[in-house]
């Protein structure tokens, strides 16, 4: 979810690892009711291919990057005029290897520090320096070393008081950034999360301040809206507090948002 004006440049990319680009004003209009419309029907996606971040663009700044992670702990900086012509079919943004996939996308400036977080509950936090720049075709060098099945849900760059870290089952809390000391990329990084069985696994994470508002998303439609300062602050290794009760046992959060009111 963001705010963009009807000519801005928005850009998708794709679990495959693909980057595609539609104006604002491409995409239908719709109530708040409304089902929207197929991303198919704009986008020439090929088979299992699925949106996994989107991008709104309202010049492409030369001094600005796009920061890439992919679900193995693979990260890569592209400068954003790469991105500036972009066919109907779509072009490359990052070389998978197997059966890696894209999860997230950020823009910065060079100078940001980014936070990265698993699945596992674990994270780092280290400079965006410490990521080259790389062409669209590159494959990118490691965030983070996972262990076992662990997997990587969330990136975020470090501008703002609190990480945010939500589960799948509707638990979350804030901790404050100053307990994530910045660290060279490619570490295992520090707990962030205690994931037990009541809690599942982590689903996302976000940088927050106490001014802004989440809204989480559940599998079967459920949507609510928090203020972020009503959700708890504890350290690295809890759980955290219910903030959604699911709708069944078989319901999962699927999607937070942060949403920043407009000056």
């Amino acid at each position: 979810m963001f705010i963009t004006s009807s000519h801005d440049t928005i850009l998708f990319f794709t679990n495959k690892g693909k980057v595609y680009s539609l104006k604002a004003y491409e995409i239908p209009e719709g109530g708040r009711q409304a089902k929207g419309t197929a991303i198919i029907n704009l986008l020439n996606l090929t088979g299992d291919e699925k949106v996994s971040a989107i991008i709104p663009i309202e010049e492409y700044d030369p001094e600005s990057n796009l920061m890439l992670i992919t679900k193995e702990g693979i990260i890569k900086k592209s400068k954003l005029d790469l991105f500036k012509n972009i066919r109907k079919t779509g072009i490359i943004a990052i070389n998978l290897k197997d059966d890696d996939e894209l999860i997230d996308v950020r823009k910065t400036n060079g100078k940001r520090e980014i936070i990265v977080v698993t699945h596992n509950g674990m994270s780092i936090r280290f400079d965006e320096k410490d990521v080259r720049n790389m062409g669209r075709n590159a494959a990118g060098v490691k965030a983070i070393t996972l262990k076992d099945d662990d997997k990587v849900v969330a990136m975020d760059l470090v501008e703002g008081s609190d990480l945010l870290v939500i589960s799948e089952l509707g638990f979350g809390k804030r901790t404050s950034l100053d307990e994530y000391k910045v660290q060279n990329r490619g570490g295992v990084g520090l707990k962030t999360y205690n994931v037990k069985e009541k809690t599942g696994k982590l689903v996302s994470a976000k940088v927050i301040e106490e001014k802004d508002e989440i809204i989480m998303i559940s599998i079967s439609g459920i949507i609510i809206r928090l203020k972020a300062k009503d959700i708890s602050i504890m350290g690295r290794s809890t759980q955290g507090v219910t903030l959604m009760k699911m709708g069944n046992k078989d319901d999962k959060v699927m999607a937070v948002a942060k949403y920043v009111e407009e000056e």
